[in-house]
């Protein structure tokens, strides 16, 4: 019965981490697509502002 325990016990961590993986690297393709947003955004007033 210990032996099922620890076995369900290491399956829920690896899920636990599998989970935490995934999410951390949606979130940093997320980061990483503001930062070029903000920085296309700069770009653009700046090429704007030329123009006037």
């Amino acid at each position: 019965m210990i032996g099922l325990s620890v076995a369900v016990g290491r399956f829920v961590e690896a899920l636990f981490w599998g989970i935490f993986r995934v999410a951390g690297a949606v979130a940093g393709v997320m980061l990483c697509a503001v930062v070029v947003l903000v920085i296309l955004v700069v770009v653009a007033r700046k090429i704007w502002a030329r123009r006037r």
